[in-house]
């Protein structure tokens, strides 16, 4: 337990960590740190990974804020102030390690995308590159007010341009189709994005998508 709030799975021990690049792992709605931890051994070497659980019980994992979906599946609704929310738990936790790392990066799979990219908006010079799996973007829509007390700096974001890796399957069928075309539009115009789209994934995550986060994290934080 690194803090009373968040259970995290480390991918080396303390004394192997100093001076490598950090990259966060975010799990999605119901899961646990497990979950993302299984994918460490498809991605690059020489890197920190950090799989953190999400503070909210539920069954049977955890979530990062409460989402409402409808009869299909679908996920339709969400709470942005809840979304900043776990958003200043992960930086709380973050300002007492980032100190041994020479950058940090992001990679969020669905909810946990959400969480990512709210993180960047927040601090977008905090972080060195993003990687989104069948996820989504806090958008505004009748559902979510993003704007909550200020919290996103989408200006500086948008000067800066960091490197994004986003993959997903057109036939996702947990993340409505017209939130992945809201989230692709607004992504065009803050990062530097590169998009791929895997057919016949469904919501997950499958071997080609890891070779090109392989690729993508060892080109941009190895290279």
């Amino acid at each position: 337990m690194t803090s009373p709030d968040l259970s995290v799975w480390w991918s080396a021990p303390a004394s192997e960590r100093a001076g490598t690049p950090l990259v966060l792992l975010l799990h999605g709605y119901g899961a646990d740190e497990r979950d993302l931890a299984a994918l460490v051994p498809f991605l690059p070497a020489g890197i920190t990974y950090a799989a953190v659980r999400a503070p909210h019980p539920m069954e049977p994992g955890f979530s990062w804020f409460d989402l409402q979906f409808d009869p299909t599946g679908r996920a339709v609704g969400y709470s942005g102030g809840a979304a900043i929310d776990a958003c200043r738990t992960l930086f709380t936790w973050l300002d007492g390690v980032r100190g041994d790392f020479s950058s940090v990066s992001l990679l969020g799979f669905s909810q946990g995308m959400a969480v990512a990219t709210s993180m960047l908006r927040h601090a977008p010079e905090d972080f060195a590159v993003i990687v989104g799996c069948s996820g989504f973007v806090l958008v505004e829509d009748g559902n979510v007010d993003t704007s909550a007390d200020g919290y996103f700096d989408d200006a500086a974001l948008t000067a800066r341009r960091p490197p994004m890796f986003w993959g997903r399957d057109q036939e996702d069928d947990v993340i409505p189709v017209e939130l992945a075309e809201q989230t692709a539009a607004w992504l065009r115009g803050k990062v530097d994005l590169m998009k791929v789209l895997y057919a016949g994934m469904g919501h997950g995550i499958n071997e080609q998508e890891l070779r090109h986060v392989n690729e993508f994290l060892t080109h941009h934080l190895l290279g």
